[in-house]
């Protein structure tokens, strides 16, 4: 992944605005590493480590928002504007799990 999709805002949402959207069938993209993945995650989400983002683009839909997600803001904001320079409508989770788990937001055991 290239350092210009980390050198400008991705369009955000807070937390309480992706449960609304997920609501209405965006999917979440987490883009943290396998062994955060694995401690706890989103329920429905899509676990795309960002250095795989990239290459698996082809894996996601196109007809869905997206909404990327990682424990604060860098990875996935990079990860939100690479899916929009490949024609995805994507969004970023602003502050990530700190924010989701602010909002009271579902998570699940990566081991369960």
């Amino acid at each position: 992944m290239s350092v210009r999709h980390h050198l400008h805002r991705a369009p955000a949402v807070s937390a309480a605005e992706a449960m609304a959207l997920v609501r209405d069938n965006a999917l979440i993209i987490d883009v943290r590493r396998h062994f955060e993945w694995r401690r706890t995650h989103i329920p429905g989400a899509v676990h795309i480590p960002l250095e795989e983002l990239q290459r698996r683009c082809e894996e996601l839909p196109e007809d869905r928002v997206l909404l990327t997600f990682c424990t604060g803001v860098l990875r996935s904001s990079g990860a939100a504007n690479l899916l929009i320079e490949s024609g995805f409508d994507a969004r970023n989770i602003s502050r990530g799990l700190i924010d989701w788990r602010g909002a009271g937001g579902p998570l699940v055991d990566g081991q369960a």
